[in-house]
């Protein structure tokens, strides 16, 4: 079985890295995957393979179909981000402002190259499978849990499922899972602080809303440090605070944004209310007001144990020890976490890093690229999943 699947990658990874290009030249945002969902639809069909389209408008499936009482689905997603590249390669997006920088180009030319592979021995198949193109990963509420409510896992029933994704910190030619908990929920926190401006030299007129800002900031992270047990992993940021005041001029609001990240639902939900009643209570001993929005975002990530340690097995007899890493737990958030609630799932990551090529970037920076020989990884993952 190593054989053919080393073969069947090698002969696709050309295509695949064709695939990978053309789509990361053209760069969609999320939900509006509308080109690039087409262009998944023309390869299913060139490689004779059954589609659904227009799930969730941009999302299509894929499936073949081989009679078996088992069906594999397997997971890409499509959209891009809000970000300008940098990167001055022949590839480079030709979307102003938009970018693959998270590597779901990557992604959908695995899983079609993939899709091209097993549809070449569907004759030697002994599960159906179902390939499964998702729009909108970046954006809530996420094209996971609208995919999954419009049937995606159902008509035929999928049995385990599989994504991947793109890995900087691991060089190219490993592959990294870890099974149980993986990556935390997310949630997105928008508060506005309302005071009373006025001149910065006659601050006993005003309700400073900065100065509350600066206490409110600090005073949030005790719900971290003295609410959430140790041994959870926990995190709460704030990445923007906008007050448009001035060197004298002290405004009548500032605005905040962050993020709440944690990997249990109890205390998900203890510390919504936590950090919305100390904020009320804080800002009203100061004087002002404040309007909380807490936007629930994705649950956290949990591999299926047993599914997981059989792909770790199965990636260790194709790959070798040496190329499959164990894997820490992540604060990062992924809404493929809505599959993995409903059916046993792995999410596993590929490296792309390679040092002496200089790509080393970031997945959401300007100058994110992949040494793509990592595609051939990916491709021979997910195949080695569906027939050893």
């Amino acid at each position: 079985m190593r054989e053919l699947i080393k073969t069947l990658s090698a002969n696709i990874l050309n295509e695949a890295i064709s695939i990978r290009r053309h789509i990361h030249q053209n760069p969609e945002l999320s939900f509006k995957e509308f080109e690039t969902s087409k262009f998944v639809q023309s390869k299913l069909s060139e490689y004779g393979i059954a589609f659904q389209a227009g799930i969730v408008k941009t999302g299509v499936i894929g499936m073949l179909d081989v009679g078996a009482a088992k069906c594999i689905g397997l997971r890409a997603d499509l959209d891009a981000l809000p970000i300008q590249e940098l990167n001055e390669v022949e590839y480079k997006s030709q979307n102003d402002g938009v970018m693959h920088a998270c590597g779901h180009d990557v992604h959908t030319a695995m899983l079609l190259g993939t899709a091209k592979a097993l549809a070449s021995i569907k004759d030697q198949l002994e599960v159906n499978v179902k390939f499964i193109f998702q729009p909108g990963e970046e954006k809530l509420p996420g094209g996971a849990s609208l995919m999954i409510k419009e049937g995606v896992l159902e008509n035929p029933k999928v049995d385990e499922i599989y994504a991947l994704h793109v890995f900087p910190e691991l060089e190219a030619g490993k592959i990294g899972l870890k099974s149980g908990m993986y990556m935390a929920s997310c949630d997105e926190i928008y508060m506005t602080v309302n005071g009373k401006g006025g001149h910065g030299a006659m601050p006993h007129k005003n309700i400073d809303p900065i100065a509350i800002t600066a206490q409110l900031i600090t005073s949030l992270q005790n719900v971290v440090s003295r609410n959430c047990p140790p041994n959870l992993p926990c995190v709460l940021s704030f990445g923007r605070i906008e007050g448009l005041g001035a060197t004298n001029v002290i405004p009548d609001k500032v605005e905040l944004q962050g993020t709440f990240r944690t990997m249990n639902e109890d205390w998900r939900s203890k510390a919504h209310e936590l950090i919305a009643k100390q904020s009320k209570a804080l800002v009203k001993g100061m004087g002002g007001t404040i309007d909380v929005d807490i936007r629930v975002g994705y649950p956290f990530l949990e591999n299926h144990p047993d599914l997981t340690e059989k792909a770790r097995s199965k990636a260790i007899s194709h790959f070798g020890e040496d190329k499959v890493t164990d894997l820490p737990i992540r604060l990062t958030g992924e809404d493929f976490a809505y599959f993995s609630q409903k059916i046993p799932a792995t999410f596993i990551r590929i490296g792309v890093r390679n040092e002496s090529k200089g790509i080393t970037k970031a997945v959401h920076n300007a100058e994110f690229d992949i040494d793509e020989s990592a595609i051939q990884t990916g491709i021979e993952t997910l195949l080695t999943q569906v027939l050893y």
